[in-house]
């Protein structure tokens, strides 16, 4: 009963992050399948769950094939209701969704200026203004998790307990780490939670192991270390 998970390279797939991490946190049974996405390989590493032509991918135990960060989570919850991906309070839960379901869509400014990359950050960079606007977004639906999250779960995630929603917005703080952003002391919290996330720093060194030359970004700025 193993899932197989189709991904990117972990230093820039932003997507493949949010699919990764619902396996490695809830404990699911997987076979991690990396996909060739910048260097000509795609087509033939997702021959086998065609007509998949993005990651992440996964293919579950009975052979049905489920594309997109977000039908993933949804079907994992399906058949895993007891693991806790989405937090236990209907209220709590819908909330979640409605979080997780924005950024999924959402913050193409912060997405298009910043993307993801993992080998270092960009210590000089100025943000536009719809970069800003996005971030303050980002801070408001933080902030109204955390105001409304049952006192019952301690934790420093979204919700008290780990859920989907966190996943999702682990690229998020990486963003903001990785280009030095501003935010509240609230918000910077969160995002040290998942700088010292195990998962996050395991998902990290997996793509420290296989650097890609030329790398797929090449945002200007001065380069300096990976913030701990």
């Amino acid at each position: 009963m193993t899932y197989q998970l189709f991904y990117g390279h972990p230093s820039y797939s932003s997507w493949s992050l949010r699919a990764w991490l619902l396996f490695e946190k809830f404990d699911l049974p997987r076979k991690d399948v990396l996909v060739d996405i910048y260097e000509g390989g795609k087509a033939r590493d997702l021959a086998p769950v065609a007509p998949a032509t993005t990651v992440p991918v996964i293919k579950c135990p009975d052979g049905t094939v489920v594309g997109d960060s977000l039908a993933i989570a949804e079907t994992l919850h399906e058949r895993h209701p007891d693991a806790g991906l989405w937090p236990k309070a209907p209220s709590e839960r819908a909330l979640a969704r409605w979080v997780t379901a924005e950024m999924h869509s959402g913050f193409t400014a912060l997405r298009g200026a910043c993307p993801m990359v993992l080998t270092h950050q960009i210590t000089d960079f100025e943000p536009s203004d719809a970069v800003i606007a996005d971030m303050k977004r980002i801070e408001t639906l933080w902030s109204l998790c955390k105001s409304l999250a049952s006192q019952a779960t301690e934790g420093p995630w979204l919700f008290g307990a780990y859920s989907i929603a966190d996943a999702f917005y682990a690229p998020v703080a990486m963003r903001i780490a990785g280009y030095g952003l501003a935010v509240s002391p609230d918000a910077a919290a969160y995002v040290a939670a998942h700088l010292g996330d195990p998962a996050v720093m395991k998902w990290r060194s997996l793509g420290l192991a296989s650097p890609i030359n030329p790398p797929p970004y090449n945002v200007p700025g001065t380069k300096g270390p990976w913030p701990v």
